[in-house]
């Protein structure tokens, strides 16, 4: 029988050739590997739902945090677990839920004091069980703490002069205090690395960053990451953080650089761990870690920002 032509009741090879450029012309995910429209929609509703708590309700939006941070944790914990690491997840977890709240309601001597004390709760929890693997598991341990909860606290620290005043509610005569605002700036200026970096990476990039870490990020995107981000930092600084214009490039430049760090780092370890997400719980975006992983290394670096320019 001739190739081109089909068993009877079987569609022609020239047929089958034409549903198969259906189906990818169909198909919502994109060159880049993720699915558009879920992924705006998602990143928009947590964008919304954090800042209104910022806004709103500063406890609010502390808990919020601490809830995404608990969440990526345990995708941490699943992640090690399956590779044959085992961490010691009852004072890992306590610790992760008492960091944020340190930085809240004491700040940072507070929060490197219970960074010391979850870390020593961690050592001391594992001690008491089998030797076998305990040096891994302790390492392990205080590095989540560590890398999780500890770094994105920092992005809670500018609420602290508040949270005492204000725990609930709108601020006296419904203006936000100036750690809000710079929260929320660091926040947009992650959001818009990420969506700047994503469209023009998808549609100009050609040279790779980092192949063997992560081979979709490339200089275009993240040259327009910079680009989209100076926009952003710029405007911020004039409309509401009462900064001058330079600042915002510089407060771009430090997000799109602590970001890009934070995401390869992440690359890095899911690239260990043989895992492409950390989960699916997110539509279009994967795990929660796989949002978490810009913020955890801008947070500080902000934080260390904004205490420079407070003169500006």
């Amino acid at each position: 029988m001739d190739q081109a032509e089909a068993a009877p009741g079987q569609p022609s090879p020239r047929q089958r050739a034409r549903f198969r450029y259906k189906v990818r012309g169909s198909n919502p995910t994109p060159k880049a590997g993720r699915n558009l429209p879920a992924a705006i929609g998602v990143g928009l509703a947590m964008l919304f739902a954090v800042l209104g708590g910022l806004m709103f309700l500063p406890l609010g939006f502390v808990l919020v945090t601490t809830g995404f941070v608990v969440m990526g944790v345990w995708e941490i914990f699943r992640a090690l677990e399956a590779r044959g690491t085992t961490l010691p997840i009852i004072p890992v977890m306590t610790g992760t839920i008492a960091l944020p709240l340190a930085a809240y309601f004491g700040g940072v001597e507070s929060l490197l004091f219970t960074m010391l004390l979850s870390s020593a709760a961690v050592m001391l929890w594992r001690s008491i069980e089998s030797a076998a693997g305990a040096p891994r598991s302790i390492f392990a341990g205080v590095f989540t703490l560590a890398w999780v909860p500890f770094l994105i606290s920092f992005a809670i620290l500018p609420l602290h002069a508040t949270a005492g005043q204000t725990p609930i509610g709108l601020w006296p005569g419904g203006v936000a205090p100036e750690g809000a605002w710079q929260i929320a700036t660091m926040l947009l200026l992650v959001v818009s690395n990420d969506t700047f970096g994503y469209l023009v990476g998808s549609i100009f990039g050609k040279h790779p960053m980092a192949p063997k870490i992560s081979p979709k990020k490339s200089w275009e995107g993240f040259a327009g990451s910079v680009g989209g981000a100076m926009l952003i930092g710029i405007l911020a600084c004039i409309l509401f953080l009462d900064k001058p214009w330079w600042a915002g490039v510089v407060l771009a430049v430090g997000m799109v650089a602590a970001a890009t760090a934070g995401d390869l780092a992440e690359s890095m370890i899911k690239r260990e761990l043989g895992v492409k997400d950390m989960s699916s719980v997110l539509p279009g975006h994967g795990g929660v870690m796989d949002r978490l992983d810009s913020i955890v290394f801008a947070s500080p670096v902000a934080f260390v920002l904004f205490a420079l320019l407070a003169g500006a």
